[in-house]
């Protein structure tokens, strides 16, 4: 297994103080989440008749909605 090591911005280290969570679970089920939609993506893009740039904008806002769903 590979293991990743993570800066916690300041507004999230309240998370030091809650135990009861299993944060590598919970970590990596987020990374499979994110890794699918890119994975989704590169396949639509695949097919798909648009720029990069566009394809760019779209992974963009994927990001955005995912950060948004995450905080």
């Amino acid at each position: 297994m590979t293991k990743v090591e993570i800066d916690i911005s300041k507004d999230l280290e309240f998370i030091r103080q809650v135990p009861s969570v299993n944060w590598s679970i919970l970590i990596n089920k987020i990374l499979k989440e994110k890794l699918r939609e890119i994975q989704d993506i590169k396949k639509i893009v695949a097919r798909s008749k648009l720029s990069e740039a566009d394809a760019e904008e779209i992974a963009e806002k994927v990001n955005t909605e995912a950060s948004k769903k995450y905080s």
